[in-house]
């Protein structure tokens, strides 16, 4: 049985080194994912971006938030396979779908789970640049853990409470991933 994979990357650098959208230029310093086949999460680090590769090629689909516009373009050049070629399931081009808007995973998070994140994106960079790669792998796969327990739950209800910024209550948000996830399969 082929594998769903929830992912999350850091990188070495931002945008703010390289340039905005210049995607090539982002080095990645960790991969972090969580394999439902296995039933476990496991952090890649740079030197076996291959071994996560693996996992990805021999998925049947990856889940993630935020990844079509920023972990997939990032990864691409590691692999000899298009990772936009496998079904993907990316929570906040769903959200920003289904509602014109964006919205942060932390928020989304403390709004349908009662928990946040452990930090912020940019910190990453930080964390790898002092060494400090076990806070790094905590970050990251915290990512990982909070974006599968959001598409966990949104299977299972159907939905997710998605805050507004211009309304004091958070707008319900229905999905139903079954008929992209088979157009996807189709082409």
């Amino acid at each position: 049985m082929r594998d769903t994979v929830v992912i999350d990357i850091e990188t070495k650098n931002t945008f703010f080194d390289v340039g905005r959208d210049n995607f090539g230029g982002l080095e990645i310093s960790l991969v972090g994912l969580y394999s439902y086949n296995h039933d476990k999460y496991i952090a890649f680090e740079e030197t076996e971006l291959e071994k996560a590769g693996e996992y990805l090629k021999n998925s049947e689909l990856i889940v993630g938030f935020a990844i079509t516009r920023f972990d997939l373009p990032v990864m691409a050049k590691h692999y000899d396979f298009d990772l936009f070629s496998i079904p993907r399931i990316d929570i906040l081009d769903e959200i920003e779908l289904l509602t014109g808007k964006r919205i942060g995973l932390d928020l989304l998070a403390q709004t349908n789970l009662g928990v946040g994140k452990n930090g912020h994106g940019l910190e990453a960079a930080n964390l790898y640049k002092e060494g400090k790669i076990n806070e790094l792998k905590n970050y990251c796969l915290n990512d990982v853990k909070i974006t599968k327990e959001l598409y966990d739950l949104a299977k299972k209800q159907g939905h997710l409470m998605v805050p507004q910024r211009s309304e004091p209550q958070p707008v319900k948000v229905s999905f139903d991933w079954r008929e992209k996830l088979l157009y996807q399969r189709l082409f």
